[in-house]
């Protein structure tokens, strides 16, 4: 078990790679002169792994089991892990997306202890029909919670309207009906079958070394057998399952986010498949570019707009969104730039100035140790290892982003997910 040293010569910048004898692979990067250290440990299983084969057996579960286990294994027989994370002083959370859970805390002393917590959080599992039950009345009331939620709508309303066979259409929450219907056995199957430490990876950054983080998982980590799941994903069609989507709530401004639906591939995308697609966005819809002058111009737009590119297992798309008075209008702006985009791609000069932004972001990023700990976990889950943008992007050209923008931003395959206001709701009635 040796720790193998990856360096950056560009950025001035390592971390330590090593596969632990438990079947945990760890990422260390210690900085120097920092106070603060960040500690994330995740698993490849989201909200859309509700359906797998594990060991020759087929298990479907209801929606929203990732995301309920990820609150179960707060819990134990001798108490709630924040509690324990209260007495060493460290900041403590976790969180389930489409693909991944993970647990992290942060802290300025009391770090090994506050990993030994990490470690015996994702190792015990207790799961009980009475705590199981319990949590459903408080997971409940976070999906009424977010049910409520403006900006979290409009982006589920739009995996909703995007997506018809694939489970990113499902909320990661589940239902207050889905989640009534999970439990213990079915936590243990996702357990058993997604927290085995060769699924799992553990990145630390900050004010430590990799002495101390070994030493800990030395102290902590029993071996797991190498054990093989297979998330089973339906196929999804190419084209959107509807362009158009809205819901009322009650917002000051309308909300509005527009989708780019893209074909789903079997994984994710390369690191100069996604390095391009980072440039292109900036030339297109970045602070600097035509469209966002002339959309905060016309006032219908403000600081929330943003542009995305999300990729996973079977879903890619690119998304617009923001806050906008007249949410159509804007749309309407942007699928017009778009369609102009394709005739015309990406300037010379927007490339070199979307390639330098680029690079600045990521050069800024090493400066935080949370943003380098979950870069770390993002590459490792993605398979684009951390220096290879850095390393790409001096040697890109306008050629590769224009060819990139071949098999994006389809101006025949997209959705509008809209927040409307109440008052606009009542307006839109009476005409």
């Amino acid at each position: 078990m040796g720790l193998t040293e990856i360096t950056n010569e560009r950025l001035g910048e390592k971390y330590y790679s090593v596969k632990h004898s438990s079947g945990l692979r760890i990422l260390i990067c210690p900085k120097e002169g920092f106070r603060s250290a960040y500690a994330v440990i995740g698993t490849r299983f989201g909200s859309i792994n509700s359906s797998f084969i594990n060991n020759g057996r087929k298990i479907t579960v209801p929606d929203g089991t990732a995301h309920y286990l990820e609150h179960k294994l707060f819990e134990s027989e001798e108490g709630d892990a924040f509690s324990q994370y209260a007495r060493t002083g460290a900041s403590a959370n976790a969180y389930t997306s489409f693909d991944v859970t993970c647990y992290l805390f942060s802290c300025t002393e009391r770090f090994d202890e506050s990993l030994g917590i990490l470690f015996d959080l994702v190792r015990s599992p207790y799961f009980t029909p009475e705590t199981v039950a319990k949590e459903q009345g408080i997971i409940g009331q976070e999906i009424k919670m977010y049910d409520d939620s403006p900006e979290w709508r409009v982006n589920i309303n739009l995996m909703q309207a995007m997506y018809s066979e694939h489970s990113i259409n499902k909320d990661i929450a589940g239902t207050v009906e889905t989640i009534a219907q999970i439990t213990p056995e079915i936590l243990y199957d996702c357990y058993n079958s997604y927290y085995n430490l060769n699924n799992m990876v553990l990145c630390v950054a900050g004010n430590i070394t990799p002495e101390q983080v070994l030493a800990v998982a030395d102290s902590k980590l029993t071996k797991d057998e190498p054990s093989v799941t297979e998330s089973l994903m339906p196929e999804e069609p190419y084209k959107v399952k509807q362009d158009y989507i809205e819901q009322t709530l009650p917002v000051a401004v309308p909300l509005f986010s527009l989708g780019y639906k893209e074909d789903g591939g079997s994984g994710y995308v390369t690191s100069k498949e996604s390095l391009c697609t980072a440039i292109l966005l900036e030339a297109f819809a970045g602070e600097g570019s035509e469209l966002y002058r002339e959309l905060l111009d016309k006032k219908l737009i403000n600081s929330s707009f943003a542009a995305e590119y999300i990729d996973g297992t079977g879903y890619r798309y690119i998304s617009f969104s923001g806050e906008s008075r007249e949410p159509k209008l804007a749309a309407e702006i942007i699928k017009k730039a778009v369609v102009e985009l394709h005739e015309k791609g990406i300037s010379e000069e927007d490339f070199e100035n979307a390639r330098n932004c680029t690079y600045g972001r990521i050069a800024r990023s090493w400066d935080s140790p949370s943003a380098i700990a979950t870069d770390l976990i993002n590459s490792q889950f993605t398979g684009r290892e951390i220096f290879e943008p850095i390393n790409l992007i001096s040697g890109l050209t306008v050629n590769d982003v224009n060819e990139r923008l071949r098999s994006e931003l389809d101006p025949e395959n997209f959705c509008l997910s809209v927040i409307k206001g109440i008052e606009a709701a009542v307006e839109d009635k009476s005409i």
